[in-house]
């Protein structure tokens, strides 16, 4: 993973560590129902942007040195890995 996607995702990794604790706290605190499920929608949100901007790195970084390899088995390994995590986030 390059640095700079390392740095990005552990900054937003860290605020949605945050709002986890918070709803944690809303939980406890026997929060309005629609502002807990609210809150997670916002997390579940979050967390898929952390997960797009490390798959676009991926893609960018790994799959890329694959191709430029010329390494065809390493070329079909990284594409079933693509193809196979691809289908389990979109699933």
């Amino acid at each position: 993973m390059r640095d700079v996607t390392k740095s990005s995702c552990g900054k937003r990794l860290n605020r949605i560590e945050g709002q986890v604790r918070g709803i944690a706290r809303m939980v406890d605190e026997d929060r309005y129902c629609i502002d807990v499920v609210t809150q997670i929608s916002a997390v579940r949100a979050a967390l898929k942007r952390v997960e797009e901007e490390i798959l676009k790195d991926h893609v960018g970084h790994c799959v890329e040195h694959a191709i430029r390899s010329g390494d065809m088995e390493e070329q079909r390994r990284k594409v079933a890995e693509l193809v196979d995590v691809l289908g389990r986030v979109r699933g």
